[in-house]
């Protein structure tokens, strides 16, 4: 049988070739922690659901920050646990609340060493469990939501962050952030988008590391997970109103859209791998049905490869050692 000349394998033939034809780079710098700190906690506390990753304490969280330094992550996002609960959230805005405490002890920390991003949304902080204050029909008045979304942006530029990160996909969120932080002369601090969010399956491990009181779901502000072209305009509209950053949420089962989203703006684009998608490997791998390390670097390349230039992962602080090894 005649064979054509074209034989591909040749650049796969050492690690070497490998290495110098690779389209697609996994660096320590791309990749963002997400760390959870509780309020009150005198020692971690481990997640069941999310094996070796804990809600800190104020002082863990610190060393976490160093380590993170260490390893050349590009930036931790931080995840407030307040012990106390009410249907504002007020513990959101409070100066003295634990996520603005965490953002105040991570910067002391690590100064500009590290990008120091804070999840803005009410979830964690209200005691229906909901990304925004509520109407009298129990459902999330958007316009009031944007409201607090400001105020805590406020609080949280105060306390020294980089980025805010609002998440609670409420209309016009980016645009009346980035007007109260104008206003009050935080010009520097950006605004990292969660655009495409979508109403996920996947989330679940998250809801016990930050301890919800969801009861029911968040589909009237979330995104359809059938939608991509839905996530694409959320992105659009997002850098329209001043985002510096836009993400795609979650990161696996909606490739095709971050790679939509890549070509349609000129931002950078981040994805979140997140918990049950974390959840998924770790389980697969204690039971030995996967290869847990080459899997980890396969996934993050997955997310790479369709177009982000940040992903934030649990497995951030492992991934980089791994590729340093």
């Amino acid at each position: 049988m005649a064979f054509p000349d074209v034989r591909p394998r040749r650049l796969r033939r050492t690690p070497a070739l490998r290495r110098l034809v690779a389209e697609t780079d996994l660096a320590p710098r791309q990749l963002v922690l997400p760390i959870f700190v509780r309020e009150g906690a005198g020692e971690p506390v481990a997640i069941s659901s999310m094996p070796g990753v804990v809600q800190h304490t104020r002082e863990t969280l610190k060393k976490t920050a160093a380590e993170a330094v260490a390893a050349g992550l590009g930036g931790v996002m931080l995840f407030g646990i307040p012990e106390h609960k009410d249907a504002l959230g007020s513990g959101a805005v409070d100066p003295a609340g634990i996520l603005n405490l965490a953002i105040t002890d991570v910067v002391a920390e690590v100064g500009d060493q590290l990008t120091v991003m804070s999840d803005l949304c009410l979830d964690e902080f209200t005691d229906h469990g909901h990304c925004g204050v509520l109407d009298s029909d129990g459902r999330v008045d958007n316009d009031r939501t944007l409201e607090a979304y400001d105020a805590m942006a406020l609080a949280q530029a105060a306390a020294g962050v980089d980025l805010v990160s609002p998440s609670g996909m409420m209309d016009g969120q980016v645009a009346s952030i980035r007007h109260a932080l104008d206003a009050e002369e935080h010009t520097g601090v950006g605004i990292l988008a969660y655009s495409a969010k979508y109403a996920s399956a996947f989330y679940g491990p998250f809801r016990e590391a930050v301890d919800s009181s969801l009861s029911g779901d968040r589909r009237t502000y979330q995104q359809d997970p059938g939608n991509r072209i839905e996530g694409v305009r959320e992105a659009k509209i997002d850098v329209a109103e001043g985002a510096d950053i836009v993400m795609v949420k979650p990161a696996l089962g909606y490739l095709d859209v971050l790679s939509a989203v890549r070509q349609a703006v000129d931002v950078p684009v981040a994805a979140y791998n997140v918990s049950g998608e974390y959840a998924m490997v770790e389980a697969a791998a204690e039971r030995g049905w996967i290869d847990r390390e080459p899997a980890i670097l396969e996934t993050l390349t997955s997310i790479r490869r369709a177009g982000a230039d940040i992903v934030l992962t649990y497995w951030a602080l492992e991934a980089a050692a791994l590729l340093q090894r």
